[in-house]
């Protein structure tokens, strides 16, 4: 085995661990949990482009070094940029990171990313895209993103949207955090495996000679088990949320969980009900219909029109939620944002609706997706 070598000689954000077959890439930013930074995201692309040209490459595995998988994307550069009136460096790591995803979705090789520790935002969007998605009793998912008055995004209006039922909506708009057995059951991994049998599991992968899914999946399969979902488990839930999360509108999706509440006295509702009143209003809204038109959607068309709502996003012409948000959770920590527009019967249509239209900037230009010269099977269902 070759030892774990750098990506260049200044930086080791990304180390990559070359076996005869299978390459395997070590996300390397442990004190920031592995927050994907620009040069993370390129250097990915990079490789995940070499790689699939690279007739001796059969497989390739994703991790963390550390306690997380990927905390997200580091939006804490974005927001400096904006404020020095630079918004359109922002959108060109938003542009490379979403060509990442785009690219690990369609891609014509198995890719197996270890997800034994945090996984969050961007950290979701490098991985659920992939063939396989292992989870272990370590693993946390969410998608915090409306509590710092952004959207669920990296092709997450896709995934989230087929979860079982309204699930995805939920997550997406609470910003709950699922457990691996969680993740399990909602289809975000496609394999759960205790992290004491990991170092094993990848031993056995690096002996692997192919690309065949199916060979790939039962060699996963040896070290794998059937989790058991904790009493309190929010999948347990699952009539209460589409029930209320089938609503139309935010306004509606409260008022049902309003009912839920007068009907029992359970914790559950009560802190739901909190996580969507403390979120930005702007963010729910476009969340919702964000989510709600990638149930129809491929991945493609969802990553091209989160672009168009990111760029918005951050050029703050609507709401300026994003740097607010910023502000009070990553920078002061005072956890107290002051959201603008305040209240969710302050947000009409027109404001809505503007984040889905193209940006009116003559540099700007809409997501431009790679040519992919072949798909797989799995791949072609996502498009």
């Amino acid at each position: 085995m070759a030892p774990l070598g750098s990506t260049r000689g200044d930086t080791d954000q990304v180390l990559i661990d070359k076996n005869l077959f299978v390459r395997t890439l070590v996300l390397n930013r442990p004190r920031q949990l592995n927050a994907l930074s620009s040069q993370m995201i390129s250097k990915l692309l990079e490789l995940f482009l070499a790689y699939e040209e690279d007739s001796n490459v059969k497989l390739v595995i994703m991790k963390g070094n550390g306690r997380a998988f990927c905390s997200g994307g580091d939006v804490a550069a974005v927001v400096h940029d904006i404020n020095r009136g630079n918004w359109k460096i922002g959108a060109k790591f938003f542009w490379e990171e979403y060509i990442l995803n785009y690219v690990m979705a369609t891609y014509s090789k198995p890719q197996v990313s270890i997800l034994n520790g945090i996984v969050m935002g961007g950290g979701a969007g490098a991985s659920v895209h992939g063939r396989f998605r292992i989870a272990t009793e370590n693993s946390v998912f969410a998608m915090p993103e409306t509590a710092l008055g952004l959207f669920p995004d990296v092709g997450a209006s896709y995934f989230l949207s087929r979860f079982p039922g309204f699930f995805g909506e939920y997550v997406g708009l609470t910003g709950a955090r699922l457990d691996g057995a969680e993740m399990l059951a909602c289809g975000l991994a496609t394999h759960f495996v205790p992290s004491a049998r990991l170092s094993s599991l990848e031993a056995a992968l690096h002996k692997l000679d192919s690309s065949d899914p199916a060979i790939i999946s039962a060699v996963i399969d040896e070290y794998s088990l059937q989790p058991y979902l904790k009493d309190k488990s929010t999948y347990h839930r699952l009539d209460i949320i589409n029930r209320c999360f089938s609503r139309r509108t935010i306004e509606e999706i409260l008022s049902a969980l309003e009912r839920e509440a007068v009907k029992s006295a359970d914790d559950w509702i009560s802190s739901t009900i909190q996580s969507l009143q403390k979120a930005s209003p702007t963010s729910l809204k476009i969340s919702l219909r964000s989510i709600r038109e990638g149930r129809v959607q491929g991945v493609g068309q969802c990553l091209i029109r989160e672009y168009r709502m990111v760029c918005h996003v951050m050029r703050g012409e609507v709401s300026k939620d994003f740097v607010e948000g910023c502000r009070a959770i990553l920078f002061d920590k005072d956890k107290n944002p002051k959201w603008e527009p305040s209240r969710l019967d302050q947000l009409n249509d027109s404001m809505i609706d503007q984040y889905f239209s193209r940006v009116d900037d003559e540099e700007w230009e809409d997501l431009k997706l790679p040519a992919r010269s072949s798909y797989t099977a799995s791949a072609l269902a996502k498009l």
